[in-house]
């Protein structure tokens, strides 16, 4: 079984574009800190190369900026390639299944500004008026 859980910010404002057959695809940076600290109590992090695909790659490109908290979802793969030395080199990548926005809309400006457009406007409550029943008692 492949997969992984990752919580971290963005390292740059994702990237996105689109296959030859127009698939949409997202490209970013996620920085993970590690569950402890280094004997120097320097908190250790990780970095983390992420594609996405798809209606995942529209949102991310659409929602979040460098900066923002997400939890990603997905599998690792491996990819090896040469360098301009001719030396070769492998890179592991994270293949985002799920990406769930974790910054709050409030506390990065207009992260999510395009959700709260589409929201409704909140309902007035009822204003009370004075009644008054004294003069249609029957009896």
């Amino acid at each position: 079984m492949n997969k992984v859980f990752l919580i971290g910010n963005l390292t740059r404002d994702p990237e996105l574009s689109e296959t030859n057959s127009g698939v949409s695809v997202c490209h970013f940076g996620i920085a993970v800190n590690r569950g402890y600290s280094s004997q120097d109590a320097e908190r250790q992090v990780d970095f983390f190369n992420v594609t996405a695909w798809r209606g995942t790659a529209d949102n991310v490109a659409r929602f979040c900026k460098k900066g923002s908290k997400v939890a990603v979802s997905g599998s690792i793969q491996l990819r090896t390639y040469e360098d301009n030395a001719g030396q070769k080199r492998t890179a592991v990548d994270i293949i985002a299944n799920e990406v769930e926005f974790l910054t709050s809309k409030n506390a990065g400006g207009d992260d999510f500004g395009d959700f709260a457009a589409a929201a409704p406007a909140p309902k007035k409550k009822p204003t009370l008026e004075a009644f008054d029943d004294d003069s249609d008692i029957p009896f």
